[in-house]
């Protein structure tokens, strides 16, 4: 991205989580802050080491590369055991040969590692059907802040005594303890699938859309929100355009049931308000999936200057009216961007990218796009996390109640505060 920097004295590569418990032992006897590195595709800084060497207290980068262990599968129980830096697209091909699936998916598949997507506690494309990470997470093992080890392992689905401190760890972007291996949910993999890219007057009509698909008894996979802008970047780096017909916004449509799946969907493409163009390929339609997914790309190859990237999300009901008032901040500058916006309008989750912003401006725009979602009753971070890049403004999604609370369990499980300092907290 161009946007984070930081400083780091030594990077430690263990490959076990005795050897992570060995070096968070030595780093907690002798002061030493420890950044925690996955895959390395976070949007938000957080496995960036802080920016300038601090000679009282130095700093090691932990990266989990080394740790990609991938257990046999649990065909009866459907779950796997995965060491953090196992990638999802190496958990979801080892599931695959089971007949399974991690019900995980994102764009930086290839990259992004199961330790990365429990502590960011990531969305992606397949949210709407199998629910966040957190809903996929069984088990936990981790290195707390004093080097001891923390396993809590069970493929039971009921299993209530105490906190659930798994699903503490999830979302807490390393600020508690270094995740070393994760006990996965798997799910079985949607049959009859067919996959539309559908050409759409508006935000709404898009949502009405998903709701009468469901209506009509189709099970939603997926349901991805483009703008024509998005879409013309994409064909303008080599991608196809889905349709004929240019439109304001396109929606991706994934659905699956049984018998007729395709028959279903077209009838409520036929009855739908809003559709002016639509083009329906069978599952996995990777080539209508290749449009959505080369956005990032295409983003990256056209702007001028570091791209502005916020995750937000915003109530359903107000979706179509925040894509508009973000739109519209593109004019509101001095400094005139581009905005370009999609995201999983199943979950009201939108992917602001602002194009072209001149360096000085950044922090402002950002202000202005959080205050855009706080007057819509959404939050300033709906997958990505907080990390380091939005940290200044956690105030506009929790009182001063929660966040001290939070900081109350931080100083409980890392009294020293070595464990990504700087992320979340600031």
């Amino acid at each position: 991205m161009g946007r984070y920097t930081g400083h780091a004295d030594a990077v430690v590569r263990p490959r076990t989580t005795d050897e992570v418990a060995a070096v968070v032992t030595l780093c907690a006897a002798e002061g030493v802050r420890i950044c925690v590195q996955g895959g390395n595709t976070g949007l938000v800084g957080g496995s960036v080491p802080p920016s300038h060497p601090d000679g009282s207290r130095p700093t090691i980068l932990l990266s989990t590369a080394r740790m990609t262990d991938v257990d046999e599968i649990d065909i009866v129980g459907q779950s796997v055991g995965v060491q953090a830096g196992a990638s999802v697209a190496t958990i979801d091909t080892a599931a695959g040969r089971a007949g399974l699936m991690f019900g995980v998916d994102l764009a930086s598949r290839e990259s992004a590692t199961a330790g990365g997507v429990v502590a960011t506690n990531a969305g992606g494309v397949r949210m709407i059907r199998h629910g966040n990470t957190r809903s996929q997470v069984l088990g936990i093992e981790a290195v707390l802040a004093d080097g001891r080890i923390l396993r809590r392992w069970s493929p039971l689905v009921k299993d209530n005594v105490g906190y659930d401190i798994p699903g503490l760890l999830a979302g807490s972007e390393g600020t508690l303890a270094v995740i070393t291996g994760v006990l996965l949910r798997l799910v079985r993999p949607a049959t009859g699938a067919e996959v539309a890219v559908i050409a759409l007057r508006a935000v709404d009509d898009a949502t009405a859309l998903i709701g009468a698909a469901r209506d009509a008894g189709l099970t939603i996979e997926a349901a991805e929100l483009m703008t024509d802008a998005g879409v013309t970047l994409v064909h303008e780096h080599g991608g196809r355009r889905p349709v004929a017909t240019a439109a304001p916004f396109y929606l991706l449509l994934e659905v699956s049931g049984t018998g007729g799946v395709q028959d279903v969907l077209l009838g409520v493409l036929e009855t739908a308000d809003g559709v002016l163009d639509a083009v329906v390929e069978p599952g996995p339609g990777r080539a209508l999936w290749e449009v959505r997914e080369r956005h990032t790309e295409s983003i990256s190859r056209s702007t001028a200057t570091p791209v502005v990237k916020l995750d937000v999300s915003v109530p359903i009901h107000a979706l179509g009216d925040a894509v508009a008032d973000l739109e519209a901040l593109a004019g509101s500058r001095d400094h005139r961007c581009r905005p370009i916006l999609f995201g999983h309008v199943g979950d009201g989750n939108i992917h602001v990218n602002l194009l072209d912003v001149p360096p000085d401006d950044a922090d402002g725009l950002t202000e202005a796009v959080f205050a855009v979602i706080a007057g819509h009753g959404g939050s300033i971070s709906a997958e990505h996390g907080i990390g380091r890049a939005k940290s200044a403004w956690t105030h506009l999604g929790r009182s001063a109640v929660d966040l001290a609370t939070m900081r109350a369990i931080k100083d409980a499980l890392d009294p020293q505060g070595l464990l990504n300092p700087g992320v979340l907290f600031g």
